[in-house]
């Protein structure tokens, strides 16, 4: 084993726990909370590759934003976990914060900012531009792990299932790939990254369904699917961010994590993965609840 893929592993050995007893101990506004820092540092992070190339992103108007994006999902996750024990007309009293409401907010903040910034007006396109993709492909799919985490009974399992589908679909990609690996899927973008690999990934996202169905009593048919979605997803979320990447000139997002890189390339996959379990869960499994 290369000295690497040992500092790959030992970063994971330290990592896995800490996560795992988060999500299945914390509750809800504390993953929120944890959730929403590893977004402000994935979003710095993609700022950072912006730079590079001339964008100068509002920083800490878009991460005060994102947090309030994260702020909003809790709201969001206590009140509907929360929707057998609160009486109805209770909520209906309680003050409704959307996620339209907190994007209305960021960009009245941003048109602010521009209007009253000395930056020189060349700027403002490429500022407010960079700024509100960061918040579109970063901090909103991301936020779909708090929605997760609170759905009522099975929250820290489904949200378990998400993490542990792109762990063990990453792990066997990695592996896979390295060994067996000939037919590049996106040689331009990532030239590390196969078919072989790609097929391994979901063959190991479909064996995590399988475990996790028969542990949450979820029907076979729907645990395999959010597993294929989750899978599928979390690969071209992986892809995607290699994109960004590729266009600033750099190898990783950061170098946070030894033998990871940075923070947004950890997470990449998750971030489209979680909201394909929560949207195929809310739709098609919620309403056995």
């Amino acid at each position: 084993m290369s000295s690497g893929t040992q500092l790959r592993v030992l970063t994971a050995a330290v990592l896995i726990p800490v996560v795992v007893a988060a999500i299945w101990w914390g509750p809800t506004w504390l993953v929120a909370g944890l959730a929403g820092i590893i977004a402000v540092l994935a979003l710095l992070e993609f700022f950072a590759m912006a730079e590079r190339i001339g964008f100068h992103a509002y920083r800490l108007w878009t991460c005060l934003a994102a947090l309030g994006i994260f702020t909003q999902q809790w709201h969001a996750a206590r009140l509907s976990s929360n929707s057998r024990l609160v009486d109805l007309l209770d909520r209906a009293r309680s003050p409704q914060v959307s996620l339209e409401l907190v994007l209305f907010g960021f960009v009245l903040g941003a048109a602010g900012i521009a209007l009253g910034s000395r930056r020189p007006l060349a700027e403002v396109f490429s500022s407010v531009s960079v700024s509100a993709a960061g918040l579109v492909v970063i901090v909103i799919p991301f936020s779909a792990v708090v929605r997760l985490n609170g759905v009522y009974m099975l929250g820290p399992q489904l949200l378990l299932f998400t993490v542990v589908l792109v762990w063990v679909g990453d792990t066997a990609a990695y592996f896979v790939g390295r060994a067996f690996g000939r037919m590049k899927m996106s040689p331009q973008v990532s030239p590390n990254k196969t078919w072989e690999g790609a097929g391994a990934n979901l063959l190991g996202a479909l064996l995590v369904g399988a475990l996790f169905g028969y542990w949450m009593k979820i029907e076979p048919v729907h645990m395999l699917a959010m597993a294929i979605l989750g899978s599928i997803a979390g690969q071209v979320g992986d892809v995607f961010k290699s994109t960004f990447k590729r266009s600033a000139g750099v190898k990783d997002s950061g170098t946070i994590l030894p033998g990871h890189g940075g923070i947004l390339d950890r997470i990449d996959a998750l971030i489209l993965a979680a909201p394909a379990v929560w949207y195929y869960f809310e739709w098609f499994v919620m309403r056995r609840f």
